[in-house]
C-alpha cells in the first residue's frame, strides 16, 4: 500500500473523505480532488473542470486506482453524478495502464433503483450531455428524480464498460458501489426535516446497521475493490445499503 497512489474525487467530505482517511491510514498516497480542501481543486460538473482534473492528475505520474466518488448535491445532478464520473474514469484510464495492479471504482446509490426516463438514459449512454440536461431542465418532475437517473445511467455504463477490451482487456477491474442513505453533508437535507427523514426511511429501509449508515462502512468496501487484493471482481454494482436493495428488489433478478 505504501507504493500505491489513489485518485479520490469528492475527497473533502462524506464517503470520499472517509475513504481517503482509510487509505491514508494504510499508508497509501491519496490524491484528493474536490471543489475545496483538496490536492486538486476542480468542478466535475463542467467539461473544463473534467479536463483540468485529468491534466492535473497527469502531473503526478503513475496512478494505481481511480475512485470516482464525487456526486450528490441538489443541482447539476446529471453533470456531476454521471458525466463527471464517466469523464473521470475514462480520462484517467490511460494513466492506470502504467500500474501493475490498476483498479477503478464509481459510487452509485440505491436511488438508482427508482424508475428512470429512458430518453435521458439513452442520451447519457450516447454521451449527449446537452440533450440529457435539456430533458431534465424542461420537466420539474424529472429535475426531482435526476439524481437517481444519473446513478442508474452510471450503473449501466459500468456494466457495459467493465468487460470491454479497454477495461478488462487491459487488466483493470471496474466496479460500482451503491450506498444507501449515509450520514454525509450531501444527505443532510434528509435529516433536517422529520417528515422527509421518515418518508425516505420508509421508502428504503436499512434493516442492517440502521438509518443512516456511516460513510466509513462504505469506504472500506470501496478500498477493497480498489486494492491489489481484488483480482477477479469486475462489472459489479454492489449495494452497501444495510439491506435496502434486498428489501426492495427481493429475489427478482434470480427467478426463472
Amino acid at each position: 500500500m505504501t507504493e500505491r497512489r489513489y485518485v479520490v474525487t469528492g475527497s473533502a467530505s462524506g464517503i470520499g473523505a472517509a475513504t481517503a482517511t482509510i487509505l491514508r491510514d494504510r499508508s497509501a498516497r491519496v490524491i484528493g480532488c474536490d471543489l475545496r480542501d483538496a490536492d486538486i481543486i476542480t468542478d466535475l460538473s463542467t467539461p473544463d473542470g473534467r479536463r483540468s482534473l485529468v491534466d492535473q492528475v497527469a502531473k503526478w505520474g503513475r496512478i494505481d486506482a481511480v475512485l470516482a466518488i464525487a456526486g450528490g448535491g441538489r443541482t447539476g445532478l446529471l453533470e456531476t453524478n454521471y458525466f463527471g464520473a464517466v469523464a473521470t474514469l475514462e480520462g484517467l484510464r490511460p494513466l492506470l495502464a502504467r500500474s501493475d495492479a490498476p483498479r477503478a471504482v464509481a459510487v452509485s446509490s440505491t436511488a438508482s433503483l427508482a424508475p428512470a426516463d429512458e430518453r435521458i438514459l439513452r442520451a447519457c449512454a450516447d454521451g449527449d450531455e446537452a440533450t440529457a440536461t435539456a430533458l431534465v431542465d424542461a420537466d420539474p418532475a424529472l429535475r426531482d428524480s435526476a439524481y437517481g437517473i444519473a446513478k442508474r445511467a452510471l450503473n449501466r455504463w459500468v456494466r457495459r464498460a467493465a468487460p470491454s477490451p479497454e477495461w478488462a482487456g487491459t487488466g483493470i477491474p471496474l466496479n460500482a458501489v451503491a450506498p444507501g442513505v449515509v450520514d454525509t453533508p450531501a444527505a443532510a437535507w434528509i435529516f433536517a426535516d422529520d417528515e422527509v427523514r421518515t418518508a425516505v426511511e420508509a421508502a428504503a429501509p436499512q434493516p442492517l446497521g440502521g438509518f443512516p449508515g456511516r460513510p466509513e462502512w462504505v469506504g472500506h468496501l470501496i478500498s477493497w475493490l480498489a486494492g491489489p487484493e481484488n483480482c477477479f471482481v469486475t462489472g459489479q454494482v454492489i449495494f452497501a445499503d444495510g439491506g435496502a436493495e434486498a428489501t426492495l428488489v427481493g429475489d427478482r433478478p434470480w427467478r426463472d
